[in-house]
């Protein structure tokens, strides 16, 4: 089977601050309060994966924030990623925190 295109991230998808309902993919546990790119960046950069980050692009039922995307090469589920991405997310945040 080929390889499938990209998985697209948008950092919504980690915002604790959003109900399942506005956005958020990941349980609550695994969510952050505004998630940045960058925050996104380091989690992806510590599990080796490929990505590309387009600053300029927002989530189309978003339209009106300009939050960016990445565009992550996975193998797996979309939703296995998401929660591995959370799990980091989580972490540093908690590092950072206390």
């Amino acid at each position: 089977m080929p390889p499938k295109g990209p998985k697209i991230i948008y950092p919504s998808y980690f915002d604790s601050r959003l109900s399942r309902s506005r956005g958020r993919r990941v349980p609550r546990k695994l969510a952050v309060r505004k998630p940045s790119l960058q925050d996104i960046e380091r989690a992806l950069s510590g599990l080796s994966l490929q990505y590309e980050v387009e600053r300029e692009k927002h989530r189309p039922s978003r339209w009106y924030r300009m939050e960016g995307r990445i565009k992550v090469w996975y193998q797996g589920s979309k939703e296995q990623l998401l929660k591995e991405i959370g799990r980091r997310l989580r972490a540093s945040k908690d590092e950072n925190t206390g």
